[in-house]
């Protein structure tokens, strides 16, 4: 028995391999000549859109439009609006920093009732430091001392980011603002939509509860 014999169960049919068609390549692969093989559908345009895959601009779909300011930065958490900071709890805030560069300045001050220049001197050395610490602090992460303590922050209303040293100092500037009128922009919190002082609005910064 060969394997080119009739009679053999085993032998393969002549003219072509067993279980693929005659004509045109492998199974489920279109034929020559363009044809579709065997149950092979014929796909018309563009490939159907998979399930759970997003959509490929540049075929037709429309561009992403771009979210709200407040809910497309990661700075305030994505798909979120800021819960913004009350009035008491920024008060709160201040009088803790208050409280930390008086500790500072008391120091100095006793140097100078006792008339001791190296207490003196190491006073304000201390204020200074503590103020610049503050400052920096404030602009790198938006948090002071007592804004820490707390739990607010101070960000750009833009983007939800630090304002950066530099906008920090020129916010402290700015609070002068807020004294003017009576002392109306240290209120000004109270009663507006963004809780925000003159200084803020001028600035264009926010301050909002910690994450």
């Amino acid at each position: 028995m060969s394997f080119g014999d009739p009679n053999n169960p085993y032998g393969a049919p002549q003219g072509g391999q067993p279980g693929y068609p005659q004509q045109g390549g492998q199974p489920g692969y279109p034929q020559q000549g363009g044809q579709p093989g065997y149950g092979y559908p014929q796909q018309q345009g563009y490939p159907q859109q998979q399930p759970g895959v997003p959509q490929q601009a540049g075929y037709g779909y429309p561009q992403q439009q771009p979210y709200d300011a407040y809910q497309q930065q990661a700075g305030y958490g994505y798909g979120a609006q800021p819960e913004l900071a009350g009035w008491l709890l920024r008060v709160g805030a201040s009088l803790i920093d208050g409280l930390v560069v008086g500790v500072a300045y008391g120091v100095a001050g006793i140097g100078i009732a006792a008339k001791i220049p190296a207490l003196t001197i190491l006073g304000i050395v201390v204020m200074i430091g503590v103020i610049v610490w503050i400052l920096v602090q404030e602009g790198r992460t938006g948090q002071t001392i007592g804004k820490k303590a707390v739990g607010i922050r101070l960000l750009r209303e833009s983007d939800g980011q630090p304002v950066g040293v530099g906008m920090a100092f020129v916010r402290r500037i700015a609070h002068f603002l807020d004294s003017l009128a009576c002392y109306l922009g240290w209120l000004w919190p109270l009663w507006d939509d963004k809780k925000q002082t003159f200084a803020d609005k001028v600035c264009s910064t926010l301050v909002i509860r910690s994450q």
